[in-house]
């Protein structure tokens, strides 16, 4: 019997991470064949994570471009594909999430009358702005794909609400699976700053911020009331590695650069952030990823967002929603300082996102829906 031929497309760092253990996974099994094809849509920190886990791309689209828009993004991935499609010839292609490079590979493999498989499929904010573009992104991609890979048994509810087509599977975050190669206890970082924190006797909080809905006075807010937690509280070390993004960096540096024990550094690859999760205190991001990873870690997180498309971590108890507003992130951020109950909970709560098999239930549900097995396979958490 012909091996099926799996063609997986990413483009950006956060899907890079979530994609390597399954294009490793289905790799390692004699029934497929695994393709890879990057788009490019970030360039240097996606190279990063491939050579973290030895990846090696079948097709690279480089479309990356100085000043690049929605637009030039969508419609050279989407001219793209069309070459790629014709030399490899799949039998399913993989796109995952929500990004413009994971619109544009669902919209060139329907072009093609290729199925598409949607991993982390389901998730929601019912606001179609926000995030902006990724929640009107990944809809679209739900009303293409006839394989949809839900992380929890939400996102799988969230598809059904909509009356999406297709089979379902609640399989778990891939990312769960991609931190078993990450974090180790005897890491070395790449950056010195991060070597030379006291992990041990400091209490380090690390911080991401980048989303563009947070543009302007958000950020400002999220920023100032970063400045006054550290000027606060003298027992505190804060990491924040900036995104590149001229708009993110002028507000950071602008109102953080010089603060005492404000460490503001270079974006740093997956192995780095994970292992500064691993040993930080507590997270603040408005981050979706980052969501999932913390509390596979222990590690509470307050969700510098009004909203968050992964309510499970909220409702157990991982995750606290602190907004983008300067006093409500500092009352939730002093709490999980002062309060040693309050950190407690939320860091011993049990992580919803997966068990780090993720990859696993993926691939033996491409085999059931292909009809090389008999039996679907069980969903996460049944």
């Amino acid at each position: 019997m012909n091996k099926l031929k799996i063609l997986s497309v990413f483009g950006t760092r956060p899907e890079a991470i979530k994609m390597a253990p399954l294009v490793k996974q289905l790799a390692a099994l004699p029934e497929f064949e695994s393709l890879c094809c990057l788009t490019g849509q970030h360039r240097q920190m996606l190279d990063s994570v491939m050579d973290i886990f030895d990846l090696k791309a079948d097709f690279d689209l480089n479309i990356m471009q100085a000043s690049q828009t929605l637009s030039s993004i969508t419609s050279k991935t989407l001219l793209g594909m069309e070459a790629v499609i014709a030399a490899a010839k799949p039998d399913l292609i993989l796109v995952h999430g929500d990004t413009s490079t994971t619109f544009a590979g669902a919209l060139a493999a329907f072009y093609h009358k290729v199925p598409v498989g949607h991993v982390e499929a389901g998730l929601r904010t019912w606001d179609k702005y926000s995030p902006y573009p990724e929640e009107m992104n990944r809809c679209l991609v739900g009303r293409i794909a006839e394989l949809h890979f839900c992380p929890t048994v939400n996102n799988l509810r969230n598809l059904e609400r909509e009356a999406i087509p297709g089979a379902k599977f609640i399989t778990g975050n891939t990312v769960i699976d991609a931190m078993k190669t990450t974090v180790r206890q005897d890491f070395c970082f790449s950056v010195p700053e991060l070597n030379g924190l006291d992990f041990q006797h400091r209490r380090v909080i690390a911080v991401t911020c980048h989303r563009r809905e947070n543009y302007g006075e958000p950020m400002r807010e999220i920023m100032e009331a970063i400045r006054e937690l550290a000027l606060s509280h003298p027992e505190i070390e804060v990491v924040y590695p900036v995104h590149l993004s001229p708009t993110v960096r002028e507000c950071a540096f602008g109102i953080l650069q010089d603060i005492p024990r404000v460490h503001l550094i270079d974006p740093i690859d997956v192995e780095n952030m994970h292992n500064l999760m691993a040993r930080c205190y507590f997270v603040m991001t408005d981050s979706g990823g980052l969501q999932e990873e913390a509390p596979a870690l222990g590690k509470p997180v307050l969700v510098l967002r009004r909203e968050t498309e992964r309510p499970e971590a909220v409702e157990a108890g991982t995750v606290k929603l602190a907004g983008v507003r300067k006093q409500d992130i500092l009352t939730l951020a002093g709490e999980l300082l002062t309060d040693e109950a309050a950190y407690n909970a939320m860091a011993h709560a049990v992580n919803p996102y997966g068990d780090g098999n993720a990859c696993q239930r993926i691939a033996q549900a491409i085999l059931w829906h292909f009809g090389r097995i008999g039996e679907k396979p069980a969903d996460f958490g049944a």
